[in-house]
């Protein structure tokens, strides 16, 4: 099984008085050609897919086309989840006529996913909140993903079930992954884990958020996730916010932030991406 991961579109975002539409239209067109080209089975997008609330119309318009492009007729699995930047609203909007074509937008961490099949076969094999099991035409094994949006700190506690003020939210976390894990993912599938959080190592030097990006590492460390807290079913965890290409933990699986495609602050200029 061939996934390709990516994040931190930021469409509409602007370089103070410059757009940056045409890189932007360029860069997606590179990244559909990359899953052409590599004939990947399932595309990850981990969030931050617009860079306001509100975005425009014409970078909605390229989102929904580039996601279209992207499903290849509905052969191609394509999972986007919402980051910091997006209206979880909007990014629920179109799923009921994104999962005919093999698209799957969660907006919000308790999402009550629902089933789809396309005429060639990608369809949900086993739903639950938090959780979508998917069964690629090409592939024997299913596709496990355990799918946590952003949300703040007091709305994901919420959403995962607990308001206690003096649970740690990275336990609530561990606990509800390791509940989907114990009940969905075996050594018979693909398990990975998306989501748009601050994953950092569990010791040595935090990780920067991007210049100019919304942070969300509250005081004290609060809302940092550790790669302890991903269940040892779990093969890879897909990562979004960070704009640096960076490997956060090896164990138990690779904890990775796979960059904004386009550097978005001068900070970033001397990245690869």
């Amino acid at each position: 099984m061939k996934l390709l991961h990516t994040a931190d579109w930021h469409l509409g975002k602007r370089l103070d008085a410059f757009s940056r539409f045409d890189e932007q239209r360029q860069v997606l067109d590179e990244i559909v050609g990359i899953a052409d080209a590599e004939d990947v089975d399932a595309v990850l997008v981990a969030g931050d897919l617009f860079d306001t609330l509100h975005p425009t119309a014409e970078a909605t318009e390229l989102l929904y086309s580039t996601l279209c492009r992207l499903s290849a007729n509905g052969t191609r699995a394509v999972v986007a989840i919402a980051g910091n930047h997006d209206s979880p609203e909007r990014i629920d909007v179109p799923d009921s006529m994104a999962r005919t074509c093999g698209i799957l937008c969660v907006g919000f961490p308790n999402a009550d996913i629902k089933p789809y099949r396309t005429p060639e076969d990608l369809h949900t094999l086993r739903l639950d909140r938090g959780l979508a099991e998917l069964k690629l035409p090409r592939c024997e094994a299913p596709l496990r993903l355990l799918l946590t949006p952003y949300a703040n700190e007091l709305r994901l506690k919420t959403f995962l079930g607990t308001e206690a003020p003096d649970a740690a939210l990275r336990e609530v976390l561990a606990a509800h992954w390791r509940h989907l894990a114990d009940a969905y993912c075996d050594d018979a599938g693909v398990n990975l884990l998306m989501t748009h959080l601050f994953f950092v190592p569990a010791s040595g030097e935090v990780p920067e958020e991007p210049d100019g990006e919304r942070s969300i590492l509250h005081v004290g460390g609060a809302s940092a996730v550790y790669a302890a807290d991903v269940p040892p079913q779990i093969q890879y965890v897909a990562l979004g916010h960070l704009h640096r290409f960076q490997t956060i933990a090896e164990q138990p699986c690779p904890v990775v932030y796979s960059s904004s495609p386009l550097a978005y602050s001068f900070a970033e200029a001397g990245q690869t991406k």
